[in-house]
């Protein structure tokens, strides 16, 4: 019998895949995309859709196949990127669209793989990008304001917004030409800042719509969290809980579109990482279908890496690691897996969302239900609230359902519970680090200790404080201004007072470090010698701003400077941009023969920040990814072949007194088999010595399934034509829940760490066994399990006996991968 609902299960698996290949082709053929005030309509058919972001320039092209594939097998119809303008044109009129920047290969490949697309040109962006996703050379424009009613602005917008869509045209990939863009996105998140414009942002508003409409692609436009968008553009939402918070489209012709349902949130330098439970998600994605929703975009569904200096003023290399699929690549569970059994309960509920009127039904103080169709009529759906911290005892149609606190079931007959939303069975993973190379051989660690400049060698010099943004041109996160001091005072002490509006500062008398803040000020006692002293100070920027009105007006670096209370702020000021390994790129293969590397540890003064350092490794083998391990490291950025892995920064603690990130991402393409080049600067006073390359690894799986839960969503869909009378051999068999794991392509269950079927305590973090524990728990287990990449375990006493009768049961299974 077990064989034969396997039979059964794996034609019904291959008559759905089927069913979405021919549904896919018909979805990616020529039309226009059009919508009403249910949905989008795409070849003719409203559509319940499911996105998910994934932005090109933060993972490589090598990861997008996989990534996308994983994507689709979690449900999503949608991928959705940005557009990174200041990527693409870094200077004005010069283009790249090469490598990480290839946005036409990101979207074939998305086209490849049967999803649509959802296209946000911005261009403005925000995303926790440097500037926002603004190219900074727009600063120097004549007369130019950002993101208003201003000409030289709307010109420059308006041409690379045309240069993309007139991109994307050539190649064929709006739906209207039988391409995968369903969606594009013009502005973003305009209304955060439309007040500070009065009139001319509303009137840039209505511009910024109408030039996006005239280019005729074919597909809606939309603008995020921004209610006064103007027909025919449909207003958004973004939050993480849009199905209480969004007052809903500004037209009853426009459908309720949810473009930013953020799975966790970003992590600034000194924060905790914010963790948003997939209960959480599923409740909250489930009640905005409930109240007509019809198109939820995951923000972020990989978030990947800030590469080289692309995050924004203070944010970590790490992006959204917390999303369904995680910076490395991997499936982040048991969030991707809860989501994808969401998005196949609501997709059987798709024609009665689409087609049938919706009512809305008290159930009691803080229960309610939303039906779609005829309970009698054998087309209807409902959702089941439970907003209540407690949980419930309702009545729908003459039938008790218990409904768990803070939850929504998901009813696609109006009879049958197909999903919980509170009640997770997707697996739970552990991601380890497993040291591959340790770099603590001081003989392979080269350095060079980068010049501390004076005022006598600097060629930019002005008699007042320059800002530093507009001075490096983002060229450089550094600035160093300089002085000349003549002291003849017979006591060598001396206050130094300097206020900033930059990231970081560092103060150097004479070519000696006197001192640092991670803030905007400095007041320290320097030790000055008799005559003319030569003061520089090292202004940092950790990421340019992101967001706020007039963004052109914003400042940083030095704003004042006084030694021994002189003014000095209209004094004679020499300046460098950048360091000198910046300027030589000394990073690189060729730009490191141009400076004298010396021996680790032969500087004569081992307390100087800023020093470089260099080392040679080979590959490691396989092909797990890769992170190196900075946690001996104070600030700096890392190069690997040239390639920029990000800015670190371990000596800036959360309030747990931890680094804020440690390990940073490696891209195995970024290497070579061997004689691989790892470059740092430090700008503190690190440790190289302790640095590893560690191997990313998925090494545990565990699942924890009661015989409370409910079945898989496709067994649902068995026993529901069970109910109906389709015939096929199984249809006596009532389905039951399972546990379900599976390791890494390329690994298998090595070996059962833990299991007990009974009364356990715990969950996948800490477990242990109760007073009610069948005996057999761990040889049923690893029966089915050993040896295999997969594996399912029925959760019935008929498998395991029945330990303590009358009680109800759960199976917990910690399984490590190998």
């Amino acid at each position: 019998m077990e064989m034969m609902m396997m039979k059964w299960f794996l034609l019904l698996c291959i008559s759905f895949a089927l069913s979405f290949a021919a549904f896919t082709s018909k979805a990616l053929a020529a039309g226009d995309v059009t919508y009403d005030g249910r949905a989008l309509i795409i070849e003719g058919q409203h559509k319940i859709l499911f996105s998910g972001s994934i932005h090109y320039p933060r993972s490589t092209p090598e990861m997008w196949s996989s990534l996308i594939a994983k994507a689709k097998e979690g449900g999503l119809d949608v991928m959705q990127t940005y557009v990174f303008w200041n990527l693409h044109e870094p200077q004005q009129g010069q283009y790249d669209f090469s490598g990480r920047k290839d946005l036409v290969r990101f979207i074939k490949e998305i086209q490849a793989q049967g999803l649509y697309a959802c296209l946000r040109i911005g261009p403005f962006i925000e995303s926790e990008w440097s500037y926002g996703g603004l190219p900074f050379w727009l600063h120097d424009i004549p007369g130019i304001v950002y993101r208003t009613d201003n000409e030289p602005f709307k010109e420059q917008m308006q041409r690379f917004t045309s240069k993309i869509v007139n991109m994307m045209k050539a190649e064929r990939l709006y739906a209207s030409q039988g391409g995968p863009i369903i969606l594009s996105q013009i502005e973003n998140e305009y209304k955060m800042v439309e007040g500070a414009f009065h009139e001319k942002g509303e009137a840039y508003v209505r511009w910024a719509a109408a030039m996006a409409v005239g280019l005729q692609t074919g597909v809606p436009w939309v603008m995020c969290k921004q209610d006064d968008a103007p027909d025919p553009v449909i207003n958004t939402c973004n939050g993480m809980r849009c199905g209480e918070t969004f007052a809903g489209p500004n037209s009853p012709n426009k459908p309720a579109l949810w473009t930013e349902n953020w799975t966790s949130f970003y992590q600034a330098y000194g924060e905790e990482e914010y963790i948003r439970t997939p209960e959480d998600i599923a409740f909250h994605v489930a009640l905005f279908i409930a109240k007509k929703g019809s198109y939820v975009n995951y923000y972020m569904y990989h978030g990947g890496t800030n590469f080289g200096r692309t995050g924004s003023a203070f944010v970590t290399t790490s992006y959204y690691d917390q999303a369904p699929i995680d910076e490395y690549g991997f499936t982040r569970q048991p969030k991707w897996g809860h989501l994808k059994d969401l998005h196949a309960a609501i997709k059987l509920c798709s024609n009665a969302l689409l087609s049938k009127n919706q009512t809305t039904l008290p159930l009691s103080q803080l229960q309610q239900a939303y039906v779609y169709g005829d309970y009698n009529s054998g087309e209807c759906a409902a959702f089941l609230v439970n907003s209540h911290s407690r949980d419930a005892n309702v009545v729908f149609h003459n039938v008790s359902y218990f409904l768990p606190h803070s939850s929504i079931s998901i009813l696609p007959d109006c009879k049958t519970v197909a999903f919980i939303t509170s009640k997770v069975s997707a697996q739970h993973d552990t991601r380890s680090m497993i040291p591959s190379e340790k770099f603590n051989s001081e003989g392979r660690w080269e350095e060079y200790e980068e010049a501390v400049p004076n005022f006598d060698n600097t060629s930019l010099r002005a008699n007042l404080l320059l800002e530093h943004m507009n001075t490096t041109k983002d060229v450089s996160d550094y600035l160093w201004y300089t002085f000349r001091f003549q002291h003849d005072l017979p006591n060598p002490q001396a206050p130094l007072n300097v206020k900033s509006a930059g990231h970081v500062l560092r103060a150097f008398v004479n070519g000696n470090f006197v001192g640092n803040n991670p803030s905007f000020s400095l007041d320290s006692t320097v030790t000055l010698s008799k005559g003319m002293n030569y003061i520089s100070l090292l202004s940092e920027m950790v990421g340019l701003p992101d967001n706020g009105p007039y963004m052109e007006r914003k400042v940083a670096g030095l704003r004042s400077v006084k030694i021994q209370d002189k003014d000095l702020r209209s004094y004679s000021w020499g300046y460098q941009v950048g360091l000198v390994g910046e300027k030589l790129g000394i990073y690189s293969d060729v730009g490191g023969g141009k400076v004298q590397w010396n021996k680790f540890g032969s500087s004569a003064n081992q307390t100087q920040p800023l020093t470089w350092y260099k080392i040679q490794f080979d590959a490691p083998t396989g092909n797990d990814p890769l992170a190196l391990n900075l946690g001996s490291m104070g600030k700096g950025q890392a190069w690997v072949n040239g390639q920029g892995i990000g800015r670190y920064w371990v000596s800036f603690h959360t309030p747990k007194g931890l680094p804020s990130q440690t390990w940073y991402n490696v891209p195995r393409s970024f290497l070579k088999p061997s004689g691989n080049l790892l470059i740092l600067i430090e700008e503190e006073i690190g440790n190289p010595i302790g640095i590893s390359l560690d191997k990313v690894v998925r090494t545990r799986a565990c699942a924890l399934v009661s015989d409370s839960h409910l079945p898989p969503v496709s067994s649902w869909v068995v026993e529901k034509q069970r109910r109906e009378g389709k015939k096929h051999r199984q249809s006596s068999r009532k389905t039951v829940p399972y546990v379900q794991l599976s390791c890494p392509p390329g690994n298998s269950i090595s070996k059962i760490l833990f299991a007990s079927y009974g009364t356990p305590f715990g969950n996948c973090q800490s477990y242990a066994k109760g007073s009610c524990h069948a005996s057999n728990s761990k040889t049923i287990v690893e029966q089915d399990c050993l040896g295999k990449r997969s594996c399912s375990i029925s959760v019935t006493s008929k498998r395991f006996g029945d330990p303590c009768p009358g009680l109800p049961k759960t199976l917990v299974v910690d399984a490590q991968c190998k």
